[in-house]
């Protein structure tokens, strides 16, 4: 069982500090952004994104409490029109993957969509994130762009 709480002004920041630099070296890894910009680059997406913070309109940002009321990771869901939610980021504690708490989340994350009128959730994942790949494909999420990238020397 995991409960969505919103995110307070501590928490978001505690997120921020680890997810700029987590972006920026899945970017660098993925073939993106070169690691001389990555930092930069990352810091100026997020500053776009959520310009008030965890107060961003139309920004959901939750920390997942387990059964015990534990912090076992966050989520962001964003609107990106009214029917339609995009999930930015889920994040599960090292010590809390691979027990469900991932997947409990996405059915969390759903529930409150709906309550928000939101009737279509999408999301971005890296393609060598071949967990969360198989996570997502297992819950139902289908694949709607592949892009396809090769370096040519």
């Amino acid at each position: 069982m995991v409960t969505l709480q919103k995110m307070n002004t501590d928490e978001f920041q505690r997120y921020l500090d680890t997810a700029v630099a987590d972006y920026a070296k899945e970017k660098v890894s993925a073939g993106n952004w070169e690691e001389e910009e990555s930092l930069q680059k990352a810091k100026d997406e997020f500053s776009n994104l959520l310009p008030d913070g965890e107060n961003s309109e139309n920004n959901y940002l939750y920390t997942i409490l387990n059964e015990k009321n534990e912090g076992a990771g966050i989520i962001w869901l964003a609107r990106q029109s009214p029917e339609k939610g995009f999930i930015y980021d889920i994040r599960i504690k090292d010590e809390y993957q691979g027990k469900g708490y991932g997947k409990k989340t996405m059915q969390a994350i759903e529930e409150k969509a709906k309550q928000l009128g939101m009737n279509k959730i999408g999301l971005h994942v890296f393609g060598h994130n071949k967990i969360a790949r198989g996570l997502y494909e297992k819950i139902g999420y289908k694949t709607t762009n592949v892009v396809m990238e090769k370096e040519i020397l």
